[in-house]
Parts: C-alpha cells; structure tokens; sequence
C-alpha cells in the first residue's frame, strides 16, 4: 500500500498485471494509496478482512469469480460500506453491468483522462 496525501485509498481489482499497475500509477499520481487483487477471491479475502477503501475499480471479465459476482457478494456481506464502484469492462460487458449498482463504468481501452473523470464523477476529485 502506497501512503497517500488525500488519504483516499483504492482497490484495483483486475487479472491483468498491466491493468492493476497502469490504474496504480494514474491514481498515485492523483495522491491516491492503492492496494491491487489478482481477482474476485482475492478481492473479498482483503474486504473481510476489514480493510476499507474509499474506491474498487473491478474489472468485470476474470476468470473464477468474476468482477460482478465479486461487488454483489462485498454488497451482500456489508463489505463496502460507502466504497464507491467502478466495474472496469469491454463493451461486451456493457450489457452485464447494466443490473449491477455501480457509481460508474470504465470502458476498455481508457486514458488517465478517463480514469480522472470517472473519479471527478464519484465524487473523489
């Protein structure tokens, strides 16, 4: 876990190691600390544990447990608190994620600027 200044913290849920880092070093740069799970599993394991976060990006396609398998279960289980999601997805994912409640999406391929506005959108400038 990185210390932050804003002393907001972020969950960076994805199976890809390029993803998890790329997300990592925008949101550093935003002074953001973060903390990275290879997959839902992972993910829940660190929730139960007690650690809050201020933001879970969750990529929707992983294999075992999927991202949004991963946000109802942390929901059901009162994991999240007031931790505000992004489902990180393809546009083939779109339709999924429509039933899942989620404070936004960030579409694959993003930019840093993207990544900035979903923040801005969550209330998490």
């Amino acid at each position: 876990m990185t210390d932050s200044k804003s002393g907001l913290r972020a969950l960076i849920v994805d199976d890809s190691a390029f993803v998890r880092e790329y997300l990592r070093d925008v949101l550093e740069r935003m002074d953001v600390g973060c903390v990275s799970a290879e997959d839902g599993q992972d993910a829940l394991r660190m929730l139960q544990g007690g650690e809050k976060f201020d933001l879970m990006l969750c990529d929707v396609a992983m294999p075992g447990m999927n991202g949004l398998e991963c946000v109802e279960m942390a929901r059901l289980g009162g994991m999240l608190g007031r931790t505000r999601v992004v489902m990180v997805a393809t546009e083939r994912d779109h339709a999924a994620i429509g039933r899942m409640a989620a404070e936004a999406t960030l579409m694959k391929p993003f930019t840093e600027q993207k990544v900035r506005e979903t923040m801005a959108l969550c209330g998490l400038e």
